[in-house]
C-alpha cells in the first residue's frame, strides 16, 4: 500500500476504535477494544518520525495523532471511573453507564461558549481561573485542524479547571467552529475569525470576532 492508503486505513481504524469504545462504555458486559487500539498505536508509531511523509501527509497524520491523544485521555478517565466508581460529582459528566453516584445533581450541559447556571451552594468550589486568555485565528476549520485542536484543548482544559462540564467532542467542535467561521466571514466580509478562550465573571467563555 502507498502511504496515503495506509493513512486512510489508520483513519478508518481510528473511527472504528472510537465507535467500539462508545459501545464498550455503554455496555457493562463488553470488553475494551484492545486489538483495534493496538493496530492504531502500531500505525501511529510507524509514521511518528515523519521522515517518509510529505507536508500534506504529515499534517494529516498529526491531526489523527492529536485526535487519538484526546480520545485516549477520555477513555482512560472513563475506564478508571468504570472500575472504581464515581468519586466526585463531576465524574458523572463522563456518563459511564452502570456507574452512578448517590444523590448527585443532574448533568448540566452547555453549548460551546454559553455560560452555565450558577452552581448550587453545596457544589464544590471552582478551581482557580486560568492565568491568561488563549487566542486562535481561523479562516477554515477543515484545513486548519491544528488550530482547531489547539482551541479545543484550551477550551476543555479551561472548563475543567473551572469545574464546568465539557460537552461534545473534537469532531462536533470542528463543525461548530466551521459553521461559526463561515457565518462571521460572510456577515463581515473578513478573511478570518479570531477565537478567544477567556474567563469572565468566573465562567469560561469562547468568543468570536471578525479579524481584518
Amino acid at each position: 500500500m502507498t502511504i496515503d492508503e495506509e493513512l486512510t486505513v489508520l483513519e478508518s481504524q481510528l473511527r472504528r476504535l472510537k465507535i467500539e469504545y462508545e459501545v464498550y462504555f455503554s455496555n457493562p458486559t463488553k470488553k475494551p477494544p484492545t486489538d483495534i487500539e493496538w493496530k492504531v498505536l502500531s500505525m501511529l508509531r510507524k509514521f511518528s518520525d515523519g521522515t517518509r511523509l510529505s507536508f500534506a501527509q504529515r499534517f494529516r497524520y498529526n491531526e489523527m495523532a492529536q485526535r487519538y491523544a484526546i480520545y485516549s485521555d477520555l477513555w482512560r478517565k472513563k475506564s478508571r471511573i468504570r472500575e472504581e466508581g464515581y468519586r466526585r460529582p463531576q465524574d458523572a459528566l463522563l456518563s459511564v453507564q452502570g456507574v452512578r453516584p448517590e444523590n448527585h445533581e443532574p448533568e448540566r450541559r452547555a453549548v460551546y461558549g454559553v455560560s452555565q447556571p450558577a452552581a448550587a451552594a453545596a457544589a464544590p468550589a471552582p478551581a482557580p481561573a486560568m492565568a491568561a486568555t488563549i487566542t486562535v485565528l481561523c479562516s477554515d476549520a477543515r484545513t486548519e485542524q491544528d488550530r482547531v485542536v489547539k482551541l479545543y484543548r484550551a477550551l476543555t482544559e479551561a472548563k475543567k479547571r473551572a469545574g464546568e462540564s465539557v460537552s461534545g467532542n473534537l469532531d462536533s467542535f470542528t463543525s461548530f467552529v466551521q459553521k461559526k467561521t463561515d457565518q462571521i466571514r460572510k456577515q463581515y466580509g473578513c478573511p478570518s475569525v479570531e477565537y478567544t478562550v477567556e474567563m469572565q465573571n468566573g465562567q469560561v467563555r469562547l468568543k468570536a470576532k471578525a479579524k481584518v
